[in-house]
């Protein structure tokens, strides 16, 4: 899916082919890409290595009205900190670096609390578009996360529902391989082998865009334009296993989540962890990391 060619990832978010003429092939990246590379401003990091928890939806499937509250609410806070960044530089007050701090801590509670409230909406599923209610629809948007499984990241789970997918993963890219260099404007960049988040992102979405819109006979934007992306702390692993997995039940679709056609947890995972995440063998439907959907 992805060559072995480098990729350049620039402080202005974009990804370059390492020896072509520049050519920009992303236009923004997510948070979790390098650092604090993010045209968004985000104050968060994505460690070479670590586990992601990745969450995105139909375009639309929020309300308008809940969308510019969070939006508005979320730059507000982005500005508060790129400020206090701003002072922190500039000077070398303790108070001004607990000040910033605090800002930082407030912006992961925000992010919490909206994920939890779009978490909502979307279970209800009481508004806009369900276009993975179509089987056809569904097993394309799993096909594609399959199909980066190896290339792009270690697919450790995921499942589709209505009208969002929750993933879990780990991208191949390492911090061994990641190298300091510049682009030819002079900004600072990071080589690397692998694709980086905003990359995978881009594929992932990109793809079954065009696959389902062709499905269901339409054109236009399908997903929504920004997920929401975490790194999974350590010991927090399980849990959030858990909760991917159990999606489906919690909306009252299943009552196990292996009854759900459209979850995934890969194989050693379960036989790993079975006793831990009490799952219920009866009914279970667990594929290897490289099956295809049925």
């Amino acid at each position: 899916m992805f060559d072995k060619l480098q990729f350049v990832v620039d402080k202005k978010g974009r990804s370059f082919k390492v020896g072509d003429k520049l050519k920009l092939v992303e236009h923004s990246m997510g948070s979790l890409d390098y650092k604090q590379f993010s045209r968004r401003h985000r104050p968060h990091i994505h460690p070479p290595g670590a586990t992601l928890f990745l969450t995105y939806r139909l375009a639309g499937s929020i309300p308008k009205a809940t969308v510019r509250e969070y939006k508005a609410k979320k730059e507000w806070l982005e500005n508060q900190i790129t400020q206090a960044t701003k002072s922190a530089q500039n000077g070398n007050s303790e108070q001004v670096k607990r000040d910033k701090l605090k800002l930082v801590e407030q912006f992961e509670r925000f992010k919490r609390q909206w994920f939890l409230r779009f978490e909502d909406v979307l279970h209800k599923a009481e508004t806009g578009p369900m276009w993975m209610q179509d089987e056809r629809v569904a097993d394309a948007v799993a096909e594609n996360l399959h199909k980066l499984d190896g290339d792009a990241y270690r697919l450790d789970a995921y499942t589709v529902m209505s009208n969002h997918v929750h993933a879990l993963f780990q991208p191949n890219l390492s911090e061994k391989e990641l190298r300091e260099t510049f682009d030819e404007t002079g900004h600072l960049a990071f080589i690397g082998e692998h694709p980086g988040l905003a990359r995978i992102m881009h594929a992932l979405k990109g793809r079954s865009a065009r696959e389902c819109n062709l499905i269901i006979r339409r054109t236009g934007n399908f997903w929504e334009h920004e997920s929401f992306d975490h790194v999974v702390r350590a010991g927090r692993f399980n849990r959030t296993l858990r909760y991917i997995l159990n999606n489906p039940v919690k909306a009252g679709l299943v009552d196990d989540w292996r009854k759900w056609r459209w979850n995934y947890c890969r194989k050693d995972l379960v036989d790993l962890m079975f006793d831990k995440l009490q799952f219920v063998a009866n009914g279970a439907r667990v594929r290897s990391a490289k099956a295809t959907t049925n």
